[in-house]
């Protein structure tokens, strides 16, 4: 038995004195800004997120992954305070994470992101040149990190894998079944059926079908909805799950409230992978994190 818990969408807070608009430039940054104090600061709650993670410690779960969207407009005070998020989190060892749009909001940002988040962003065998896509080997698990966050327009919140990173994915996916691992695939816009939105989802998710449909994978975890997803997508042998839960840190009186899933794999007697899949959701009523659903895969 090997367990993850899966969240996502944790966006911290901005800090009040980041929230002026008379410094920052028109633009996509400003209109962030406004968004986040006039209504989302109001669904990302600080509080929420901390009662997640502490029932995510509850449940001690092997390994962590993270999809995206640790900020909300990529300032730099934000990219370190995220790191520091991190760092109370738990180690890099056990921390999956990608990048989501509002993590790489604007490109001026993507350098100091990338360095301070590496160590969470990288495989057991660093130092390719390329960041993604990325693999980790845990307990015969391949946890493979693809990032689809780029800077886009106004309005945009868009997301690109690119022909250099699909071309290695494809790689990664046939040597990680050669050698008889479980692949699961993070990445943070949607593969699925969601992520077919121009404004919100992937612009290559053609290309990245493709990929998987000729390669397979047992598994795809993504973020980016801000609502619990349970999708499927073609593979070679049938099917492959897709899996996202709500924003980490909601309190959504008009969307879903905050969950996390806890993803327990194993083996059948047959050798088959199986994922029994616990989704856990804030109920304000109690204030807690409560069991809502649960059901299996065979992968």
């Amino acid at each position: 038995m090997f367990s993850i818990a899966h969240m996502t969408d944790p966006h911290l807070p901005l800090l009040t004195q980041e929230m002026g608009i008379r410094a920052a430039r028109p633009g996509k940054r400003l209109s962030g800004i406004l968004s986040w104090r006039m209504k989302r600061r109001h669904i990302h709650r600080p509080e929420i997120l901390a009662a997640l993670v502490a029932d995510i410690n509850a449940h001690t779960p092997d390994h962590i992954v993270l999809t995206g969207d640790l900020v909300n407009v990529s300032l730099p005070a934000e990219i370190a305070r995220a790191s520091h998020w991190l760092q109370m989190l738990g180690p890099p060892g056990r921390i999956s994470l990608i990048p989501g749009n509002h993590d790489a909001y604007r490109a001026d940002i993507l350098d100091a992101m990338h360095k301070q988040w590496q160590a969470y962003m990288q495989g057991d065998a660093p130092g390719n040149g390329a960041m993604f896509p990325y693999c980790r080997i845990r307990n015969e698990i391949a946890l493979i990190g693809v990032s689809s966050a780029v800077p886009t327009r106004i309005f945009s919140a868009a997301g690109t894998i690119g022909p250099g990173q699909l071309s290695a994915l494809d790689a990664v996916l046939a040597q990680q079944e050669k050698a008889g691992r479980m692949r699961i695939v993070m990445i943070h816009h949607p593969p699925g059926t969601a992520g077919a939105s121009r404004r919100k989802g992937l612009t290559d998710r053609a290309a990245l079908l493709d990929v998987l449909a000729r390669r397979g994978a047992e598994l795809l975890l993504h973020g980016h909805t801000h609502r619990a997803v349970l999708d499927r997508v073609a593979g070679p042998r049938g099917p492959i799950p897709v899996l996202a839960p709500a924003s980490a840190s909601a309190l959504d009186p008009h969307g879903e409230n905050a969950s996390w899933h806890l993803v327990e794999i194993s083996r059948t007697p047959a050798g088959q992978c199986r994922a029994q899949i616990t989704v856990r959701a804030y109920r304000p009523a109690a204030q807690q994190f409560c069991t809502m659903a649960q059901f299996a895969l065979l992968l």
